[in-house]
């Protein structure tokens, strides 16, 4: 089988109508030319790689392209318009006939399930309806405008300085962080800068890494690959313990110190404080997943941990809850000792640059800033509704935690978890029950409830939704 290329890039002398031609890879079989290239593109026309209405390059452009004669092409381009699977017309040139498509088989049922829930309760997906598209394209507009030529190579590992730079002034009058731009990595989201720390946790000889009693598999399945042990804190009604941290011995500590996941409580000032107190005197180290910090309703955010001590803290944010977890977008500020060691670790390179600038030209204009606000106001509405729904509605059901984030805990009579989770599914409502986030380290029972995303349906469901929510509950 010989390949060939057809293809419109030519010399700049050459003519507008060969640099107008498309790209054409062809398969020439046998050992005429004329029936290899007919036998060729009447392949590519019947298996859809020409599409119909595609338009096909002169017979004068084809010819050079492929290195044969004029002629030849034309004969075998005659030769498919009589079979009917090209068509000439005068000032319209060649192209791939009109034809109809068979559409495949439908199947004769369709469970409703195969179409999604009828209300997604998940939770950590914020409203993506509500993405400011408008403002980040004028944004990229002007990010892509200024760009120097540089930003469109390989870059720093640790991303670009625009965005940390924005990030540091952001993050310091926004969340109490203590950042330099130098020690701020840009990464691919949470897990990248996780799967990153747990690689160079490992390379520095810790074997164990404490964590919650609850939160999310994936975050200790990402120190479990690196070859880290997770341990589970104590729990109790005041929350996360850190208290047992001397005891336990562990090389860091994995915390959501500002509104715990899924809990949905800060960690107490005490335990705050003995957390920083064991990384002094252990020398392990705090990794503070910050994922929810700037949506607080009743009352301003928790300041960060890490401006405690930034020498013991790596502080991880993202834009995932902010704006969408589609711009795979998130960083890490790091304490000195640390960030040569995280550059070494990366393998690739953080998220495109052309979205790190658009991001940091969104946060330096204020747009970054309007949107938090407006979407802060609109969850605490949200909530708001479904809180005042229970309360009237489901008196035996009690929303636990702070006015906070974009999920709430819903605290259930005993013993009825499994069958309200049956029953929203049943119903087309996807719900999680509490017990999925636990821990299988995690010492005691744990209580009954589900937790609600309410980042997710949309303000004009959201009505809809909590009505449909509230028929399930006991």
């Amino acid at each position: 089988m010989e390949e060939s290329w057809a293809t419109s890039e030519v010399a700049p002398e050459a003519t507008s109508e060969a640099i107008s031609g498309v790209d054409l890879h062809l398969e020439t079989r046998g050992a005429g030319v004329r029936r290899g290239l007919t036998d060729a593109l009447r392949d590519a026309v019947r298996g859809g790689r020409l599409a119909p209405g595609t338009r096909l390059p002169s017979s004068r452009t084809l010819a050079a392209d492929l290195g044969i004669a004029r002629n030849t092409v034309a004969d075998a381009y005659a030769d498919l318009v009589a079979e009917g699977w090209l068509t000439a017309r005068q000032g319209s040139g060649t192209r791939v006939a009109e034809r109809p498509i068979p559409n495949p088989e439908t199947p004769a049922r369709r469970r409703p399930a195969d179409s999604g829930p009828a209300y997604d309760f998940t939770p950590g997906t914020p409203d993506l309806a509500s993405f400011p598209r408008a403002a980040w394209l004028k944004a990229a507009r002007r990010a892509l405008t200024a760009a120097p030529n540089e930003a469109l190579g390989y870059g720093d590992a640790r991303g670009r300085i625009e965005l940390r730079t924005a990030l540091a002034g952001y993050l310091a009058r926004a969340r109490g962080v203590r950042a330099d731009p130098d020690r701020i990595f840009v990464c691919a989201g949470f897990l990248e800068g996780l799967a990153l720390l747990g690689k160079v946790l490992r390379r520095r000889g810790v074997r164990d890494v404490a964590v919650e009693s609850y939160g999310l598999d994936f975050h200790w399945n990402v120190l479990g690959e690196a070859g880290l042990r997770t341990r589970a804190l104590p729990f109790d009604q005041l929350g996360t313990d850190t208290r047992e941290l001397a005891d336990m011995a562990p090389g860091a500590v994995l915390l959501t110190p500002a509104h715990q996941f899924p809990m949905g409580m800060p960690l107490r000032p005490d335990r705050r404080a003995a957390v920083v107190e064991w990384a002094r005197r252990s020398g392990g180290l705090i990794l503070e997943d910050d994922y929810d910090g700037e949506f607080r309703y009743d009352r301003q955010s928790v300041g960060s941990l890490q401006g405690l001590d930034p020498d013991r803290v790596v502080y991880l944010g993202t834009a995932s809850k902010s704006l969408a977890p589609g711009l795979r977008l998130g960083w890490m500020v790091l304490p000195a000792r640390l960030a040569a060691e995280v550059a070494e670790a990366r393998v690739v390179r953080p998220s495109g640059a052309l979205d790190q600038l658009t991001l940091a030209e969104f946060i330096a204009s204020g747009a970054y800033d309007r949107h938090v606000r407006a979407m802060r106001l609109r969850y605490r509405r949200r909530r708001d509704l479904l809180v005042a729904a229970l309360a009237e509605r489901a008196p035996e059901v009690r929303v636990s935690g702070i006015a906070a984030g974009l999920h709430a805990v819903l605290e259930l009579p005993a013993g009825t978890e499994g069958t309200v989770v049956r029953a929203a599914a049943w119903q087309g409502l996807a719900v999680h029950g509490l017990g999925r986030y636990r821990h299988p380290g995690a010492a005691g029972e744990s209580p009954d409830a589900l937790v609600i995303g309410y980042g997710t349906p949309s303000d004009s469901r959201w009505s809809g939704a909590v009505d449909a929510l509230v028929g399930v509950l006991p």
